[in-house]
């Protein structure tokens, strides 16, 4: 078995490093490539993440996962936030062109040729993740199937709606919200609501989901307190081809902690990764 970890890949849309983690069996086979995203206030290396990558390896199936390049990580700390300047530059856009970036970097690595079925690609995406994962599969023919992990349905419902709250934003050129674990004012500059709304078309999930001609499996906590069960109800109802799961009793993180010490996943991820190695080998 092979891991590679925190390979820097270089993007043409900007200078930040992306840290891309690679799980696979050196078999000389080629297998098929499971890409996963994480969500807000997230990084690859969070909770149980590199317990499920090894799961999916033993799988035989190539695990790809990487810290988008403004969550707010650094290459000498991928982990928690020491660059709350890029945490507050990022947005929908530059994460949607990271994982174009990643996908583009695996097909043209001439290292993974004999390892890696670029004809069968599966995005996985958590949380906010879940959200890139369905607008890339739905704009980019190289993907083949995609899997939410209690992911948003909207975007726009997450910013405010108050027009003094709005304007208050623009006038200060920023907002703040706290980190409940590491106490960090976390910044959001107005950008990335201007990138929205100027980008709102491709950025509303509703349009990419409806769109969807590819398998598509939708995971969802029925304990879930952050992106609530009728998030995943909609993203079924507006694609009725997709496949639905409700895990009873999980919760947002699916079980998982910051950090995760135990040598084992959280039986709720442990139960969505089997769903979605199923799902993937169908």
């Amino acid at each position: 078995m092979s891991s590679i970890r925190n390979t820097i890949v270089k993007s043409k849309y900007h200078n930040k490093p992306i840290l891309t983690d690679l799980f696979y069996k050196e078999t000389n086979t080629k297998k098929p490539v499971v890409i996963f995203c994480h969500g807000y206030k997230g990084y690859k290396d969070w909770g149980a993440w590199n317990l499920a990558a090894e799961e999916f390896m033993k799988q035989d199936l190539f695990f790809v996962k990487f810290n988008f390049s403004h969550n707010g990580g650094t290459t000498e700390n991928p982990i928690d936030f020491p660059d709350l300047e890029a945490f507050g530059q990022n947005n929908f856009t530059l994460e949607l062109d990271d994982l174009e970036t990643v996908i583009n970097w695996l097909i043209s690595n001439s290292d993974f040729e004999n390892e890696a079925d670029f004809e069968n690609i599966t995005l996985i995406g958590h949380s906010r993740g879940g959200g890139i994962v369905t607008l890339k599969a739905a704009e980019n023919n190289k993907i083949s199937k995609v899997i939410s992990w209690a992911g948003v349905s909207d975007f726009g419902a997450r910013f405010p709606k108050d027009e003094k709250i709005l304007q208050y934003w623009e006038k200060e050129g920023v907002s703040y919200i706290e980190n409940a674990r590491t106490k960090q004012q976390m910044p959001h500059y107005f950008q990335f609501y201007t990138n929205f709304k100027e980008n709102e078309e491709r950025l509303t999930i509703k349009n990419a989901v409806t769109n969807l001609s590819i398998p598509h499996l939708i995971i969802q906590g029925e304990l879930d307190d952050v992106v609530k069960t009728n998030e995943a109800e909609n993203l079924h109802r507006w694609n009725p081809k997709s496949e639905l799961i409700v895990v009873e009793g999980m919760n947002h993180p699916l079980g998982c902690t910051q950090p995760w010490t135990a040598a084992k996943m959280p039986v709720h991820l442990a139960e969505v990764v089997n769903y979605s190695v199923d799902f993937i080998k169908k």
